[in-house]
Order: C-alpha cells, then structure tokens, then sequence
C-alpha cells in the first residue's frame, strides 16, 4: 500500500488535561451494529477486532440478526430512540476517537447516527455496506436511499466489496469494461464520500486486489491470494480494524494497508464452528505456535504436566436451600 499525503487527521485533544487520557489508555472506537449471534460478525466481531488491533470498543447495538455462519434469516431492528441514547449517554461520559457505521438496521437508526455524527464532526466516519442481498428489496431499496442521503456526507472512508458497491453506485453502468475501483469512488464522491476501500476487485486467476481510492487518485493498491473457503465476517473485520487504526492517529494509507494485512492474517488463521462458513481468527496472535506445545516454557525440554484439576470439579446446577 503506497502512502500519499492523503489522510484523516486525527480528533483534537479533549479540551481539559484531566479529561485526556492517559498515553497507556486505548483509543475508545465507537461501533454501530447489528449483534450476530453466531459470532461470526456483526457487533460480536467489532469488538473482538478493536479489542485486537488494541483499541477500547464502545458498542452500540442497533439490532440483531437472527442468522447461523451461513446465512442471514432475519433481522430485529431497534427502535432509533434506543439507539441514539445507547450513544449520547455514553459520549458525555468518554472520548470517542473514531465512529464505524455496520448494519444500522433501518433508516431511522441511519437518521439517529447521522444526527450524532453531525454533534461529533470532528471525529472521523468509517462507513461498511454489506451484502443485504439477504434483505427485502423494498426494504433494501429504502435503507441505501437513507444511507446515500443521511450518512454518506458525512462519512470519511466508506468500505465495500467490488460487487456490492458496483450494484449500489454504479447501478447504470452500461461500459463494455467492468467499473474500476477509482469509477466507484468518483460516483461515492458525488454523494460526498472522500475516499473508498474497495476489497475484491477481479485481478489475476486466483487473486483479488483491495484499493484505497479517492476520486482523483489511487491511494494505494494490495493483492492476495484467494483462500480456498468461503468466509462469514470478513468486512466487518476489515472496517472495525481500519477504525481503530485510525483513531489510533496513524495516516489514511498506512491504517489501510495494517488493517488489510491484519484481515489476511485473521483469514489464514480461521476456523469453521458450525456447519457453515468459516469464520475469521480476530485473535489469531494469541494462538500457541505448534512448535511451543512440547517445551517447557523456560528452554528447558519437554513441558511439565499441567496442574492436576481433580479437586475441581464443577458443581452441579441444582444449588440446594
């Protein structure tokens, strides 16, 4: 990922000494999503993104899925009331230093968080549209019309798959050539979005490129692999990391090609828990190496048998008065 002089500044400092944190203190990253009970994505894997890449997550639920690791089946959206006092109450408490926008549900949760945003303009927006492919069109239809009108002005860097934000953006397009990544940022600079992050952008067999864009220029361009599985959370990884990485005060292209990085990682390291899809390792670095699992953690050989859990068995769940 190429750096250009391109960035998102970061919030300024708290107005009193004592309301700034302490140097040690992790950036509080506020996330708006949906919560997945799978795990998989959703608020579940915001947090434990945020938490990895060493932020503070203040979560703010603005519904839930009812869905496995393989699909989505419904979704139960809060009442936007609920969601915008989850928010104020806790921004008059804390420092937040970046806000990521997932799945807000319905127009009137995008409504209550464009509000908030608009109270907090100097804190940067990372915005992730996901496949709601899931969805009903009429429903889907009327949440990207909120979202283009409501939230994408005030959005920093929106985040997307190569086909979702083709159908989305460029809905029109009737060139013989597919949409470059830079196409799609012109049409989202229209509705006012300074740069974008296209992830899966068609590239040589078996590889796919991520592109950091504005809409007059490539910020910088990764290639991976394609891993052979299908995965469940992977954009949701990629946007928490990159808000984090932001609120941490690093530029635009370098939190970028960190977060895309941190995502191949997670993706390399995943795991399948159900009958579905696999699901990205967010803490894939506090995995033992394989090699560590016969020493002894001091170098000296084999290592030692554990501490013998006998006497402690779990008590049954029949607590007698």
């Amino acid at each position: 990922m190429t750096t250009d002089s391109h960035s998102i500044p970061p919030p300024s400092p708290p107005d009193s000494p004592a309301a700034a944190p302490e140097e040690s203190t992790p950036v509080c990253v506020m996330v708006f999503n949906a919560s997945d009970p799978s795990g998989a994505g959703g608020l579940t894997g915001d947090i434990a993104t945020v938490s990895s890449v060493g932020g503070h997550a203040v979560a703010v639920v603005t519904g839930a899925y009812v869905r496995d690791t393989a699909q989505v089946f419904d979704h139960y959206a809060f009442d936007d009331e609920a969601v915008a006092e989850q928010a104020r109450t806790v921004l008059e408490d804390l420092t937040v230093q970046a806000i990521k926008v997932g799945f807000a549900g319905s127009p009137e949760n995008l409504s209550a968080i464009a509000s908030i945003a608009s109270d907090y303009d100097d804190v940067p927006v990372i915005a992730y549209m996901p496949n709601l492919s899931w969805w009903r069109d009429d429903l889907i239809d009327q949440y990207l019309d909120a979202f283009q009108e409501l939230l994408m002005p005030l959005t920093s860097v929106l985040v997307g798959n190569y086909s979702t934000l083709s159908r989305w953006l460029l809905p029109d397009w009737s060139s013989d050539r597919k949409p470059s990544a830079r196409d799609l940022a012109m049409a989202a600079s229209e509705l006012g979005v300074p740069y974008l992050l296209v992830t899966g952008v068609p590239a040589a067999e078996q590889h796919v490129e991520n592109v950091l864009t504005s809409a007059q220029t490539v910020l910088g361009t990764t290639r991976f692999e394609l891993f052979d599985a299908t995965f469940t959370g992977a954009g949701d990884t990629l946007s928490a990391a990159l808000t984090a990485l932001v609120a941490s005060g690093n530029d635009l292209a370098e939190a970028a090609s960190e977060a895309l990085t941190y995502l191949d990682r997670c993706l390399d390291a995943g795991f399948r828990p159900g009958m579905g899809h696999f699901v990205p390792d967010r803490m894939f670095w506090a995995q033992p190496d394989d090699d560590d699992d016969d020493e002894d953690p001091d170098g000296g050989g084999p290592a030692a048998d554990p501490l013998s859990t006998d006497g402690f068995v779990m008590p049954p769940h029949d607590t007698q008065h």
